[in-house]
């Protein structure tokens, strides 16, 4: 109860200090949403004809807004950002990210999540003790921890836009998933030892293996309660309405428990993605799909665009305590990201080679199972059990297989290295995590430091990025190969389904005493997809050519467009009532999302 009015305190002292001085009335929240929606549609509308990610242009639009005259100071409390903005932030990401391409490059997350978040938070914090003396050294490390986590959010739209390969991409995604789990738990143990706790590093590793055990823990269970309760959902609107409440969900009792919340999320998040096709229904997962990209888009932008708002309130908080000056905090700003830097290169380059060495021990691993497997075949059948042993070994080696492949396939060499290196900017957590330092002297110019960090690799490296991808001539995934790939599965689920047909005795009840008619109907129609992709995997096929199924295609969505004028003709003469209407526009809408081609 305490918690929640020290909160409602703070939002009452935000909405107090807002107002237009010409008129002296508060400035109502809902006035700025309005304003910060509007502005973050326009900056996303145009910022790829202007060749920038969106969060570099919504920070230097926050920085210009503070600065125009009659526009009030404006400070967020943390709590909003690290309780209420952070969860479902993470939680829209997760969701996205494939379970199988993250267990396939756990090494290359955990190094970068966890070690190197450690390593740049010694580095950071022993910088900082030596750039302002009279800073306590658990003070300084607490910013360090603050400063270390990279937000991936700039650099995976950049990486995306540009084509980077899905390799980069998920290790991008992963690291800005998890690196946040240890800052904040980092950030609270320093933070202990700076209010007087005493902290060794065993009792320090202790509680952070507390945090991640029970993180996952409760992570798991809330995903997958969550995905049970959802499953029995056939309204997407109680399906919907309870998919933005599972990041709290995990976030709330994980906190309470003194674990780390964020990582809980995470973990729900991509549980609840992995079972989503399994589970859920296709209309749930349309609009997961729909509803949490704009969630994750508003958010986002908003908070890179609160960013830029805040600079000026932190300036004037430092030129009023009266020590560091303004220009000398932000050149130890400029100084630290220098050090961020080079602490991420030094970081890279080694683990680019253990990789090396890591996928040459998986070739020798699958090799060795690959031998067990033939021996084990060659062996006479021993009963239920004995086979049961050869399909999960099989399965094994078949998943083993498949993952050096991929790792092949995608291998990171320097180039990759290099994009990871330059890719390190911060964002979400770095802005609100620096706000709940305690207050100590120097807090001001922490934070300030803290935003120069952030600010200065959004805008230096973010900036840079596309330029450094395209000098490096980094290749991104081949479309053909994924067209071909895409029409072979095509190929093997639709004649593996269609075994139900062929084969009487697997027949269900669906299609037993069909007419061959009817079934030689619905035979065609599954192959049709697979046909089409061949047609759209040859190269030499270009957009504009008309192939038989493009031709179908257009010929269908003229006939529903046809179809469409005609219900409208029929809605404005009232000859029907409004839900058969409604549910013939759903079919018309259905039919025109499946023929309509993806950009």
């Amino acid at each position: 109860m305490a918690t929640n009015a020290k909160r409602c305190e703070q939002l009452r002292a935000v909405v107090n200090r807002v107002r237009v001085p010409d008129y002296g009335e508060p400035v109502q929240l809902e006035l700025f949403a309005v304003i910060g929606i509007a502005v973050i549609v326009t900056v996303a509308a145009f910022s790829r004809r202007l060749g920038l990610a969106a969060p570099i242009i919504l920070v230097l639009v926050g920085v210009g807004f503070s600065y125009i005259p009659g526009v009030p100071a404006i400070e967020i409390p943390h709590d909003v950002f690290l309780d209420g903005l952070l969860p479902p932030i993470l939680f829209a990401a997760a969701i996205r990210v494939p379970v199988v391409d993250f267990r396939r490059n756990f090494e290359s997350i955990a190094s970068l999540s966890f070690l190197l978040v450690l390593f740049t938070t010694a580095g950071a914090g022993l910088l900082l003790h030596l750039l302002l003396p009279g800073l306590n050294l658990a003070l300084a490390f607490a910013l360090g921890a603050v400063i270390s986590p990279p937000d991936a959010v700039a650099a995976t739209s950049v990486g995306r836009r540009l084509g980077l390969p899905p390799r980069l991409l998920t290790v991008l995604e992963g690291e800005g998933l998890m690196n946040d789990a240890t800052a904040l738990v980092l950030l609270r143990s320093a933070t202990a030892a700076a209010t007087g706790g005493f902290l060794t590093p065993w009792s320090a590793g202790r509680d952070f293996l507390f945090a991640v055990v029970v993180a996952v823990v409760i992570g798991l269970a809330a995903g997958y309660a969550t995905v049970v309760v959802r499953s029995k959902f056939t309204d997407p609107v109680l399906d919907t309405a309870l998919s933005i409440a599972v990041p709290f969900i995990a976030f709330i009792p994980t906190e309470a428990a003194h674990a780390s919340g964020v990582l809980a999320v995470v973990v729900a998040g991509l549980y609840s993605g992995h079972a989503s096709p399994s589970r859920f229904t296709a209309q749930a997962r349309i609009s997961d799909r729909i509803n949490w990209r704009t969630i994750q888009f508003l958010l986002e932008n908003a908070v890179f665009l609160i960013i830029g708002l805040e600079i000026r309130t932190l300036i004037e908080q430092v030129h009023s305590s009266g020590k560091t000056g303004v220009a000398e905090t932000i050149g130890i700003g400029l100084l630290i990201t220098i050090g961020l830097i080079a602490l991420r290169f030094a970081w890279l380059s080694p683990l680019v080679l253990a990789l090396k060495f890591r996928e040459r021990h998986k070739e020798r691993d699958t090799f060795r199972r690959w031998l067990s497997l033939e021996h084990d075949l060659r062996l006479p059948k021993r009963g239920l059990i004995a086979n049961r042993r050869r399909q999960t070994a099989t399965l094994r080696y078949e998943r083993q297989r498949a993952d050096l492949d991929q790792l092949r396939a995608e291998r990171i060499d320097w180039k990759g290295s290099l994009v990871l290196s330059w890719s390190g900017m911060r964002g979400v957590v770095t802005l609100a995590a620096a706000q709940s330092l305690p207050d100590f002297p120097y807090r001001p110019q922490l934070v300030l430091i803290a935003f120069v960090v952030a600010v200065t690799t959004l805008i230096g490296q973010g900036a840079t990025l596309p330029i450094l991808i395209r000098v490096l001539r980094i290749q991104g995934v081949d479309r053909y190969d994924d067209r071909r790939e895409l029409a072979t599965l095509l190929d093997e689920i639709s004649y593996g389904a269609l075994e139900v047909i062929r084969n009487p005795d697997d027949a269900t009840d669906s299609v037993d005493g069909v007419d061959p008619d009817v079934l030689e109907r619905a035979r065609q129609a599954s192959f049709l997809r697979a046909e089409s992709a061949w047609e759209r995997s040859e190269k030499n096929v270009s957009s504009s050519d008309e192939t038989p199924h493009r031709v179908y295609r257009q010929v269908r969505l003229a006939i529903v467009e046809a179809e469409r004028e005609r219900l409208l003709d029929a809605r404005s003469r009232g000859a029907y009532s409004s839900r058969v209407l409604a549910e013939a526009q759903r079919m018309l809408d259905l039919e025109e999302t499946r023929l309509t081609p993806r950009r």
